[in-house]
């Protein structure tokens, strides 16, 4: 970490109780609706418009979320019409009620290209057995044939299950672009890595910053790989982000995270953000004198073993790491007996 930077620091000690709403700045509402994860909630805002707010970001589709977002309508909101949703990247917990709060209330969708067509594209690929590319996928990780016989005979995770369906059409937010929201310009900033064309905004008019899960405190968001696109390096675009944002932060920017507390010291966040990636590669690497498969690699990655429900984000993000490492020259990959890809530390001669 830069030795000049501020420490972070948290405005607030607690979040408000699910699905009620804290004013953390003029206009801007701060809500907290329930995930059934370990990461057990998702923060949304509520922005001011006058005639009527601005969401940003939904929730996961469920009725409890979608009765706590009633109750959200009829009490902190006063009433009055949701004429915009705004929704940062495709993951279930943040695009999970935008197609049913449409629904109910005939707003607009706005949300970066990349992140509709996957998400739509994502909730209409419903699967009920593994498909083709999910197995070579497992293989290629290096999954022991007990893992293997476990996920062969689960239905696998569905979009459709946690999200509602989403419209046919929707308003593109793109790099740059400039929006009012809540009584502030806001300049719309994509960053890479935990999803591609994440938009964050930043205010123009103050110190505010909607960082959805491209900017949280105090935990990395998932930079997974899946089986959609197996040789991704989420790693390096969440590397090359960090430091593309780097040069516009500043120590008084308040940060509106997608989970955890609102904070501040946001050059200090990104550095933390940068230098853990770098320990955790450099672990992997050292780790890498023995050839492994991805799915060999949670102890040095994570410094410990990682089963039951974590074990898909796991396995997604060791893949992210191996893959980085591959690509970036630092390592090489072998086919093992068994199908798999062992990486191995490069000779650096």
């Amino acid at each position: 970490m830069d030795g000049g930077a501020s420490p972070i620091t948290y405005p607030w000690d607690s979040p408000p109780e699910n699905g009620t709403a804290v004013e953390i700045a003029a206009g801007v509402l701060w809500i907290r609706l329930p995930l059934p994860l370990a990461l057990d909630h998702v923060n949304v805002y509520a922005l001011d418009d006058g005639d009527g707010w601005t969401v940003i970001d939904t929730g996961v589709g469920s009725k409890q979320s979608q009765d706590m977002w009633r109750a959200l309508i009829d009490g902190p909101l006063g009433g009055r019409p949701v004429r915009r949703i705004v929704v940062t990247h495709h993951h279930p917990d943040h695009v999970g009620n935008a197609g049913w709060l449409m629904a109910q209330t005939g707003a607009e969708l706005l949300m970066p290209r990349t992140a509709w067509l996957l998400a739509r594209m994502l909730y209409l690929d419903e699967q009920a057995r593994p498909t083709p590319e999910m197995i070579r996928f497992w293989r290629d990780a290096g999954l022991r044939p007990d893992q293997m016989e476990q996920r062969l005979n689960e239905r696998p995770f569905n979009f459709a299950d946690v999200i509602t369906a989403l419209p046919l059409g929707f308003t593109r937010l793109h790099e740059d672009q400039v929006l009012t929201m809540g009584g502030r310009r806001w300049q719309v900033r994509m960053g890479d890595g935990h999803a591609p064309e994440h938009a964050t905004f930043w205010s123009l008019d103050d110190h505010l910053i909607l960082g959805g899960d491209q900017l949280l405190p105090s935990i990395s968001p998932n930079l997974g790989v899946y089986p959609t696109e197996p040789d991704a390096d989420p790693v390096g675009e969440w590397m090359a982000t960090c430091l593309r944002f780097q040069p516009l932060a500043r120590e008084d920017h308040l940060v509106l995270p997608g989970h955890k507390l609102p904070y501040q010291g946001l050059p200090a966040r990104l550095q933390q953000m940068i230098d853990s990636h770098h320990l955790a590669l450099e672990r992997l690497l050292s780790a890498l004198d023995t050839p492994r498969a991805a799915a060999e690699c949670f102890v040095p990655l994570f410094k410990r073993d990682i089963t039951g429900a974590s074990f898909g984000l796991a396995l997604a993000e060791a893949v992210a790491h191996v893959n980085h490492l591959f690509q970036s020259g630092q390592a090489t990959r072998s086919r093992r007996d068994d199908g798999a890809w062992v990486y191995c530390r490069k000779d650096p001669t």
